[in-house]
């Protein structure tokens, strides 16, 4: 199973070390956190009001996507307007910021929170970035150099003259995105953590142990390092509308070859061949017909608060040290389901 992730505490100065040692020792209570995404409508108003309702339930942190919005900006409106909850992004996307200007704003929110920023640096996908012109190149190769400039920043190791950086007052966590065994050796390498996203239960272990292998490879066998999943949640007494929801959401993510790959890889190859082939000239609702339960039973969290409690928890046993939900609404508004979620499923 993965090391504990590296806990940063507020207005404190300690070692990696120690911060290491107290995120081993933390309590019993559960980890959990949640990720908001700005490919909705909701507002930054909005998501301050969600990362303080998840604070006051005791959830562990608040994370952002960056999809339409700036998932930096919103993190530090979410830190601003906070005092416990770890705040992050998962993921920036390291195509729209020059490194430097991410580990300058990554250290801005952390000094601004008193060092409850986590930094959750992915590629993204390439078609999307294309609609952008925007050229990924060796995308692997780029998110690999750009994480170490990132944290050679954050260190105080980059730029020269006036634009020489100063090192963060606080720790930042560098987690990277990965869903393939070689995405999660570059998090071991480079990062200070991985952060999965769609990953079926059963291939979890596996991203864990390549990242660690790099890890202790490259001499960084010591460090702190964790793994944090984002996972889709939909909580509903119906649990056949939990898993029509469910199917509709996964058949969307299913467009993109980065996920239909690692769903082959993870032995869902006759599913996703066949929604390949409907997104070529079909509908997402005839998509979804081709998503399977164990797809959905291995990737998601859904049903009722029990049902959801028991799927977090294969996760967490699986190797998955904080697992994020992300809640998509079933039957209702995304914003009632998500403040609902948050107070079905609060860490015990």
């Amino acid at each position: 199973m993965a090391k504990s992730p590296l806990i940063v505490q507020p207005a404190q100065t300690k070692t990696c070390e120690t911060y290491r040692m107290a995120a081993m020792t933390q309590s019993t209570k559960e980890r959990l956190g949640i990720v908001l995404s700005t490919v909705t409508d909701t507002t930054p108003q909005e998501f301050v009001e969600i990362g303080q309702l998840a604070e006051s339930h005791g959830y562990e942190s608040v994370f952002i996507n960056e999809g339409r919005g700036d998932a930096l900006a919103c993190a530090q409106a979410i830190a601003l307007g906070t005092k416990q909850i770890q705040t992050g992004t998962n993921i920036a996307n390291i195509y729209f910021r020059h490194p430097f200007l991410a580990a300058s704003t990554s250290r801005t929110i952390a000094e601004l929170s008193n060092g409850r920023f986590i930094l959750g640096l992915g590629m993204s996908h390439r078609a999307l970035l294309e609609s952008l012109d925007i050229d990924m190149g060796d995308a692997r190769a780029k998110l690999g150099s750009y994480t170490s400039a990132v944290r050679d920043a954050l260190k105080g190791n980059a730029g020269s003259g006036f634009l020489k950086q100063t090192a963060s007052r606080f720790p930042v966590p560098v987690y990277v995105a990965g869903n393939t065994v070689e995405s999660a050796a570059l998090a071991g390498i480079h990062g200070d953590g991985l952060m999965p996203f769609l990953s079926p239960l059963a291939t979890i272990a596996d991203l864990n142990r390549a990242a660690l292998s790099a890890r202790d490879d490259c001499g960084r066998g010591d460090e702190a390092f964790g793994c944090i999943l984002s996972i889709p949640t939909f909580v509903s007494e119906d649990d056949d509308a939990a898993r029509s929801a469910a199917r509709y959401n996964l058949a969307f993510f299913a467009q993109l070859p980065n996920y239909r790959r690692q769903w082959r890889r993870g032995g869902f190859r006759t599913a996703m061949d066949a929604v390949q082939k409907i997104w070529a000239t079909g509908s997402r609702s005839e998509a979804a017909q081709q998503i399977p339960d164990e797809l959905v039973e291995s990737v998601c969290v859904f049903g009722n608060a029990a049902r959801c409690r028991s799927q977090l928890q294969a996760f967490r046993d699986a190797g998955v040290d904080v697992p994020v939900i992300a809640v998509s609404p079933v039957n209702e508004d995304r914003l009632v389901a998500t403040r609902k979620a948050i107070a079905i499923l609060a860490p015990a």
